[in-house]
């Protein structure tokens, strides 16, 4: 039994019709990899970044009627929250997990982040690998390869943290879930700390848009 690596029942709780259902086995499979993980990870990313981090394990407490579509765990350098701040992320869809660096729309540093993104653009593409994927929607599953945008592409998602208020930005992997549940434990866990390093760039741009 893996502590931390997701099973094919663990994907497969999304299948689960109902909002009880999906959730008693969302608490019971996926929750305590969630809360390992999270155990695992919080002093790696407080070494790293540089900022004492703590787990956020997703509770999806304000589900009356639909089921949730993902679930996650996220590290963020507050004990209180994590949304209005610059934080990484590892979840999962019915089709694969995620692992990222995310500011979603609850964050008031969106416009002068995005400035930050732009100016530092050159540097940003230079640095994050072309493989990684960006978003601007963390409710949805999708997100695109770098290798996949132009740089005016790239350009308009920044510029929309700038300009709309529901903006978001989201970097790192996607691993599929047929190659999640082939790989051990010990391959995950690799792949997840070298993303969240890889990342790191777009935190420590975060904490310089913050203290100035």
């Amino acid at each position: 039994m893996n502590k931390y690596k997701f099973s094919k029942e663990d994907f497969d709780v999304f299948l689960i019709d109902g909002l009880e259902e999906r959730m008693a086995e969302l608490i019971r499979t996926i929750r305590p990899k969630l809360e390992a993980l999270g155990e695992y990870f919080a002093p790696t990313l407080s070494n790293i970044s540089g900022d004492e981090m703590f787990v956020h394990v997703a509770k999806h407490a304000r589900r009356t009627i639909n089921p949730p579509k993902d679930t996650w765990v996220a590290f963020a350098n507050n004990k209180r929250g994590y949304k209005m701040l610059p934080h990484f992320q590892i979840g999962l869809w019915e089709s694969h997990v995620f692992v990222w660096f995310a500011i979603i729309y609850e964050a008031p540093i969106k416009a002068e982040y995005g400035k930050k993104l732009t100016q530092h653009f050159a540097n940003i593409k230079a640095e994050i690998p072309d493989h990684f994927v960006w978003s601007i929607d963390h409710m949805k599953p999708e997100a695109t390869p770098q290798h996949h945008l132009t740089d005016e592409e790239l350009l308009s998602m920044f510029n929309r943290l700038q300009t709309v208020k529901k903006s978001e930005i989201l970097c790192g992997v996607h691993l599929s879930k047929e190659d999640v549940v082939k790989m051990s434990e010990e391959e995950f866990l690799s792949i997840i700390e070298s993303t969240f390093k890889a990342v790191l760039p777009l935190y420590h741009l975060s904490r310089e848009t913050i203290t100035t």
